[in-house]
């Protein structure tokens, strides 16, 4: 009797040992599991994070984008005749104080503002006459002049040639070439005319 409880004890003992040895082993194989699992990787997470959020909110009523405007630059403006006279006398004491030759008195005038009244040959070449109609002058200018919104460019036998430049409010600048013909006279300026045209000359 006493060998049979021995005998059963060692039996509940071995399977209790064994019960033990498979809980541990499969302890083991989760650990070893969760340390082999990739890890994922902070791009990946941002990635995910990234295709998640960037859509649209499927709850949120659609609201279409408003429309993109493009602003055009307006030309910019310019100067009244007196403002641009004023300008010019203010330039011209400001180079003589600093005996610094002085501006083309032409500065003041806008290309649209000249009749060309004639064109003659002097020993510097090629010279137009022209008349500012706001103010009644005549000038005599030379290949190079400038103007308040251009420059003479050259000198032909019955027009002259300008290089026109239109300035925006954006700053940009846009620059064409513009002909001006030789003004055919009348009954009316030929008796206005100077008798030697070609030394006329005055200043604003």
């Amino acid at each position: 009797m006493m060998q049979v409880k021995e005998t059963a004890r060692i039996g509940f003992t071995s399977f209790l040992l064994s019960t033990a040895m498979v809980v541990a082993s499969g302890f083991a194989i989760g650990v070893v599991a969760q340390e082999n699992k990739p890890q994922e990787t902070q791009s990946q997470k941002t990635a995910t994070k990234k295709s998640v959020s960037g859509g649209r909110d499927p709850f949120r009523k659609y609201e279409a984008p408003l429309p993109q405007f493009k602003r055009i630059a307006g030309q910019s403006p310019i100067p009244t005749i007196q403002e641009r006279i004023a300008q010019y006398k203010a330039q011209k004491a400001a180079a003589m104080s600093a005996r610094m030759p002085a501006p083309k008195p032409t500065t003041a005038l806008l290309l649209s503002e000249i009749q060309v009244i004639g064109i003659s040959r002097s020993p510097r070449g090629y010279a137009a006459i022209v008349e500012a109609t706001p103010i009644k002058l005549t000038y005599v200018i030379y290949p190079g002049e400038p103007f308040f919104d251009g420059q003479l460019v050259a000198i032909e036998d019955s027009r002259l040639v300008f290089r026109r430049e239109t300035v925006f409010t954006d700053g940009r600048r846009e620059r064409a070439v513009e002909y001006k013909p030789l003004r055919q006279p009348t009954q009316v300026n030929s008796m206005t005319a100077p008798a030697n045209p070609s030394v006329a000359t005055a200043n604003p």
